[in-house]
């Protein structure tokens, strides 16, 4: 049986090798059985018509050989698990439900965007002091094509009618601007108000949030509410998985890697077109855990990166009602270790560094799209 610290070394090992290949979108640590549990860690192979990638391959007979799991496991030790999936995009703009309508004041869960784009609005957060109010969602969401310059943001956003003229509540404020060329950990920003109040700190369908949660584990069950599929639960499938997600034009980014994401999977589509920026709650506390961005294109598999993440980068907390700022803001899985590779990780310090979030350029009129 293969610990999950066996299987997170070998995936390390694989990653970047691998996701070269053709038909292979993600690889990460998960079960080896999801019915037996017990049976300890595999290796996860996000793939699509993996045997046919390998024969039509021109490269080396060395490299078609790396694709085969048993000579990957006979080399390593650890299970290989194939996970049949199309490739993971970004998922911000139409179909639509009933959260894509305008609602004030705003709260999470409900179509949020720009001029040109809708997403979804994933929490309402604050800063150490509690005095100003954000809105938490992603980078292709909130901001003007992975840009500094002024982003309006609208709610509902503007992929579902939204206009400057009656839905402006306020604008883009921080984001973690997106790399082409280096590993990626989170796609993320916030909008700031207009006004205070204009944000409220709940939740759709599930009201307040009373904090995060800074781990979550392999099998873990979640719920959340997005633009476009509505109310929805999922279970973590795998964590540490590193994930080729499509961009497209946006930002000239086309395919861009992340490192040490999470797959949660659903019975029904939990993460199609205009989802982006939903954050995945703990099924019994309502404890934010992860954060939505991307997903396969049946809508199936959401790519998403723990919650913490988001806090540890923005230094910030989820917003709570008057009455109860006074509860902790956040839970530490009490069986979290250090190297527990069942669990997902903070960021280390010197990550976090080089994670800093800028500054969006305040809008006017004469420099907003």
């Amino acid at each position: 049986m293969a610990s999950f610290r066996k299987a997170f070394q070998v995936k390390q090992r694989l990653s970047a090798r691998l996701l070269k290949q053709r038909g292979i979108h993600g690889i990460g640590v998960g079960l080896c059985d999801p019915s037996r549990p017990k049976k300890g860690a595999a290796v996860i192979l996000y793939a699509s018509a993996l045997a046919a990638a390998a024969k039509s391959s021109k490269k080396s007979t060395r490299q078609k050989q790396a694709l085969h799991p048993a000579k990957l496991r006979s080399k390593a030790g650890v299970p290989i698990r194939i996970v049949r999936s199309t490739s993971f995009h970004k998922h911000g703009s139409p179909p639509s439900s009933r959260f894509r309508t305008r609602i004030r004041p705003v709260i999470a869960g409900y179509s949020i965007g720009t001029p040109d784009t809708s997403g979804t609005a994933g929490l309402i957060v604050t800063e150490g002091s509690g005095r100003n109010r954000y809105i938490l969602s992603n980078n292709h969401v909130l901001v003007n094509e992975n840009s500094s310059r002024c982003s309006k943001t609208l709610q509902p956003g503007g992929a579902d009618g939204g206009t400057v003229s009656k839905d402006l509540i306020g604008e883009m404020h921080r984001f973690v601007r997106l790399s082409k060329r280096k590993n990626n950990y989170i796609d993320a920003a916030t909008a700031k108000p207009l006004q205070r109040s204009l944000l409220s700190p709940r939740y759709a369908e599930f009201g307040t949030v009373p904090g995060h949660l800074r781990s979550y584990r392999i099998g873990d069950q979640f719920k959340k509410v997005g633009r476009t599929t509505g109310v929805t639960t999922g279970q973590v499938e795998s964590i540490h998985t590193d994930i080729r997600v499509g961009y497209g034009p946006y930002g000239n980014l086309g395919t861009i890697i992340f490192k040490n994401q999470s797959v949660i999977r659903g019975k029904r589509p939990v993460s199609l077109s205009g989802d982006s920026g939903s954050v995945w709650l703990t099924r019994r506390k309502n404890l934010a855990a992860a954060v939505n961005f991307a997903g396969s294109e049946d809508g199936f598999l959401s790519i998403s990166y723990p919650i913490e993440w988001f806090m540890q980068v923005f230094g910030t907390q989820v917003a709570l009602p008057p009455h109860k700022r006074k509860q902790n803001q956040s839970v530490r899985s009490k069986r979290l270790l250090p190297r527990n590779y069942l669990y997902t990780q903070p960021l280390p310090p010197k990550l976090l560094r080089t994670l800093k979030p800028i500054r969006g350029k305040r809008c006017s009129h004469e420099n907003c799209n």
